[in-house]
């Protein structure tokens, strides 16, 4: 396996069209439901940012919008994502949908009724930021099985598509309606697009998914999520990338209502058309993506698209007053930058969590992203008070060059050829002794005979075996020298419950944890000897 850091993807060169899945009826009929939700979502955000436009304060609070949208997902990704990996998604999905079609119908007859202030709006803002945190994991998780893996990353640009084609239409549609009929009529169409949603799932029947023998606890769930990340580096690169991308981008979302009704001088319809001039580059971009990534790695993409994004920035910021056009062709590139950076990280996390641990893994980078988001619209609005639009784009612009040509440093890492299938390969352990399945902690050992000239090749293969252990449930993990004997080694490693290691043997290992330790164990003699130890005493 290479291991050089120009692409992340393990996918074929002969990349399948964009448009594939939407062959699977059940993926189109539910990538129809989410387009019609994302559709409604933006106009929610139109409606709740231009009733604050004329408020006091208005560079905080319409970028506060942003803020209540994207911090519940920060603070409940990982929670939403245990829930997601343990529960019936189908069902939470459903769960979720309602409500949030609940909330929507009470910011409508609120609005309506002319007793919306902003702190209420801001909070049901927040609710629905909520039921979003949610359906974010779980839905990402269902993708995969909708879809074969080899058309992943074209599944991924579809939702790519269906997020900025939204952000095409959404701000558009809400434009005109808040001119005609006012912001409750958004608010009712968002609520209707949620409860399209919920009957669009209710009507799909997916395949058995299997379980464990043992349901995997809620708390335990949680752990186990963190710890692969923390212990994954390809995951936390992916991360890193993400990161590095959103907190300079988030300026554009959180500014640009700002920059429509004071620098361009546009009401709620003109804001809507820069939104659109968004979508209609990212939609560009995603039909386009399968052509370009046949020529260039993940990294060259997202090095270009992270410098294009800040020529947009700085264009944005240095555009005369007011030059309408200028700043529409500029959003599409734009547009096109965002959708290729976050598809392409999207889909290497898809392509590269095991099937236990997706969700929780894929709330985690839904927690970076919308914690880039949230807080750096915070950021971004309270500079734009103190330096003005000019000064808070620049600094932007500045931020995301270096964010981009950071790639040259950060790469992210090569994962072609990666076997990430479920491998059960351990031998089943028999104990004399019956330990209670939630009993524990249980320390294992494994005893290895190495040649001395092996010694230093067998200690470097085993760093990876440790990561494999901790990525699949182990608390602590560590390789020791017999001091009785020069040939021998003992792993060590402590699992929190019987049940934790019980997993490890049944379906969290894949076929890259089975590469890495035949490796280490073609080093060593044939006499590897594993014992369990359990506490001699209940806690």
């Amino acid at each position: 396996m290479s291991a050089s850091p120009t692409d992340v993807t393990d996918v074929t060169d002969r990349q399948p069209s964009a448009w594939a899945p939407l062959r699977s009826a059940a993926f189109r009929s539910l990538w129809l439901a989410v387009l019609a939700s994302n559709i409604g979502t933006w106009m929610q955000t139109v409606g709740a940012q231009w009733l604050l436009v004329d408020a006091p304060g208005a560079a905080t609070l319409v970028s506060l919008v942003q803020t209540a949208s994207m911090l519940p997902v920060l603070m409940l990704a990982l929670p939403a994502g245990a829930l997601a990996d343990t529960f019936d998604r189908r069902r939470l999905l459903i769960a979720v949908q309602c409500f949030l079609a609940a909330v929507g119908v009470l910011l409508t007859v609120l609005t309506a009724a002319g007793r919306m202030p902003p702190a209420l709006l801001l909070t049901l803002t927040f609710g629905l930021g909520v039921g979003q945190a949610l359906t974010l994991p779980a839905w990402q998780a269902v993708i995969p099985e909708l879809v074969p893996r080899s058309q992943l990353v074209s599944a991924s640009a579809l939702g790519s598509i269906s997020v900025n084609l939204a952000r095409s239409v959404g701000p558009a549609v809400a434009g005109v309606l808040v001119a005609q009929a006012g912001v409750a009529v958004v608010f009712a169409v968002n609520a209707v697009s949620f409860a399209i949603f919920a009957v669009t799932l209710v009507r799909w029947r997916p395949a058995r998914r299997e379980q464990d023998a043992v349901p995997e606890r809620f708390t335990a769930a949680l752990r186990a999520g963190g710890r692969y990340v923390r212990h994954s580096p390809v995951v936390r690169r992916i991360l890193l990338r993400a990161a590095l991308f959103v907190v300079p981008g988030s300026a554009l979302w959180a500014l640009l209502p700002l920059v429509a009704s004071r620098r361009l001088g546009l009401g709620a319809g003109g804001y809507g058309v820069l939104l659109g001039a968004l979508g209609v580059g990212a939609v560009a971009g995603a039909l386009v993506l399968p052509r370009v990534r046949r020529v260039l790695s993940s990294n060259h993409l997202l090095l270009l698209a992270g410098l294009l994004y800040a020529v947009v920035l700085a264009t944005l910021a240095l555009v005369p007053v007011p030059a309408v056009a200028v700043a529409v062709v500029a959003l599409v590139p734009a547009g096109l930058a965002w959708m290729t950076v976050l598809s392409s990280v999207n889909a290497a996390m898809q392509l590269f969590l095991p099937g236990w641990v997706r969700a929780r893994g894929l709330s985690v980078y839904q927690m970076v992203f919308a914690g880039g988001q949230a807080l750096g619209a915070v950021a971004w609005g309270a500079l734009g008070e103190f330096t003005g639009l000019v000064g808070a784009l620049t600094v932007a612009a500045a931020l995301m060059a270096v964010g981009a040509l950071s790639v040259l440093v950060w790469p992210l890492r090569e994962t072609r050829g990666v076997d990430r299938d479920p491998a059960v390969y351990w031998p089943e352990p028999h104990l004399t002794l019956e330990p209670p399945a939630r009993g524990g902690p249980v320390l294992v050992t494994v005893s290895y005979t190495v040649r001395p000239e092996r010694q230093a090749e067998f200690v470097e293969a085993m760093r990876a075996v440790g990561r494999s252990r901790r990525r699949t449930g182990a608390m602590r993990w560590r390789l020791f020298r017999a001091g009785e004997r020069a040939d021998g080694f003992v792993e060590v490693y402590q699992v929190p419950t019987w049940e934790e290691h019980l997993r490890q043997h049944g379906g969290r290992l894949t076929g890259a944890d089975r590469v890495v330790e035949e490796r280490a164990r073609a080093l060593a003699e044939d006499d590897v000897r594993v014992n369990h130890l359990l506490p001699a005493e209940p806690e």
